[in-house]
């Protein structure tokens, strides 16, 4: 078990998008209309919309479809948001007249960041496959997801996960991280009373390389 433990296992998990405001961020998607958190219904160009899970979807394996839409307004962290208003204005002028709920975000991380920005957001997050568990149940269920309408999905914060451009790796790796050496690894060191017991530093202290080779040894000598 000690063998598979590591501190840099070169795994990164991600956690997903942090935005602070889900009255303006998310919808529910209704015909060709797009409802928000205060019941409006908008139009928007679907450029900067991404289908969404939620940490009780990607729990209870609601993973194949869904209604709940993100505005992801970056594609990575610190990105300008000026060009949005050119590139999709529909999306533009509603961010515009939802800024002042944007602007009063009290997380500081917000301050001294290009308005409307999010967090949690990189070239993972648009990745085609993904790996995804829930930080907030106390169960080891991991999700293999893919895309949702031809969009990669997004994640809200509660949710870690892997991302891969190969379906074939992912499917690998879903199958590592199911296999009774990983779980019994990371049952050993789970707090489970925690409120959020599954964290990206637990995730990241398995190295699926090692277990890997010792699965592939395991397979081998059974043959």
């Amino acid at each position: 078990m000690s063998s598979l433990y590591a501190i840099n296992s070169g795994t990164k998990w991600r956690s997903g998008v942090k935005h602070d405001c889900s009255g303006v961020m998310e919808f529910r998607k209704i015909d060709d209309l797009f409802v928000n958190g205060f019941g409006e219904a908008v139009e928007l160009e679907e450029i900067y919309l991404f289908p969404l899970l939620k940490g009780s979807d990607v729990a209870q394996n609601r993973i194949n479809a869904t209604d709940r839409y993100i505005l992801v307004t970056q594609k990575f962290i610190g990105e300008s948001t000026e060009n949005i208003k050119t590139i999709a204005p529909k999306t533009g002028r509603y961010l515009e007249k939802c800024g002042q709920y944007l602007d009063n975000r009290k997380s500081k991380i917000y301050q001294n960041n290009p308005r409307f920005s999010i967090f949690g957001v990189g070239d993972y997050s648009f990745q085609p496959w993904k790996i995804a568990i829930c930080g907030l149940y106390k169960k080891l269920d991991f999700r293999l997801i893919g895309e949702i309408a031809n969009k990669p999905v997004i994640f809200d914060d509660t949710v870690y996960f892997l991302s891969f451009d190969s379906e074939r790796v992912a499917r690998q790796t879903f199958e590592l991280l199911n296999s009774p050496a990983a779980i019994n690894f990371y049952s050993a060191i789970v707090f489970w009373d925690e409120k959020r017991p599954i964290k990206s530093s637990i995730l990241n202290c398995l190295n699926l390389e090692m277990l890997a080779d010792s699965e592939f040894v395991t397979a081998d000598a059974q043959r």
